[in-house]
């Protein structure tokens, strides 16, 4: 299967929790059947990109890194690559990359969607988003990549105001996620 008809599966399928992400969800469907390219950064309006809230073992920590470029806290993430299969693959080979640990378990998802500007191609681009969530092994010890300037564990309710709404949601998605996974 390829990367874009996983993306096209995956929201299908995806239940979305708010009236916004459900308009979310089928904007980037449509996004999908009118951009061939939708899944590479060089799709110039906007393109989709996989975000990963990597947990602590008991999911009572987020890590977050302090992006470059947005000088804010965030989840790790990015884009697609050619070699990338599905969405999850997306998800958790940034949350590899960015947090140097191995061994992260990806909970089902996605748990979110969100839109936001970015740089990618001056004057405007977005990034469709398409997020979900890591446990990460208890004894994981996380590495800083060349992407971030800093990279620290954030207590799930105690996320840093150089933040956004959007990580605060994802990281306490992760954490109900696991929770009910633990309570099943």
């Amino acid at each position: 299967m390829s990367l874009h008809r996983d993306a096209v599966a995956v929201l299908s399928g995806w239940t979305a929790p708010t009236p916004e992400e459900e308009a979310l969800r089928t904007e980037f469907l449509e996004h999908l059947r009118t951009h061939d390219d939708a899944m590479l950064r060089e799709c110039v309006p906007g393109h989709l990109t996989a975000t990963t809230a990597v947990l602590s073992h008991d999911g009572s920590r987020v890590l977050l890194t302090l992006h470059p470029k947005a000088k804010m806290w965030l989840p790790m993430g990015g884009h697609c690559e050619i070699s990338d299969m599905s969405l999850a693959d997306v998800a958790l080979r940034e949350a590899w990359e960015e947090s140097g640990i191995s061994g992260l378990e990806l909970l089902p998802g996605p748990l979110a969607v969100d839109k936001h500007e970015v740089w990618c191609h001056p004057p405007r681009s977005w990034h469709l988003d398409v997020e979900y969530a890591a446990v990460a092994p208890s004894e994981a010890e996380a590495v800083i990549s060349d992407e971030s300037l800093d990279l620290r564990w954030f207590p799930v309710d105690e996320i840093p105001e150089l933040s956004d709404d959007a990580t605060r949601r994802l990281a306490a998605r992760g954490r109900d996620a696991l929770s009910s996974r633990a309570l099943g």
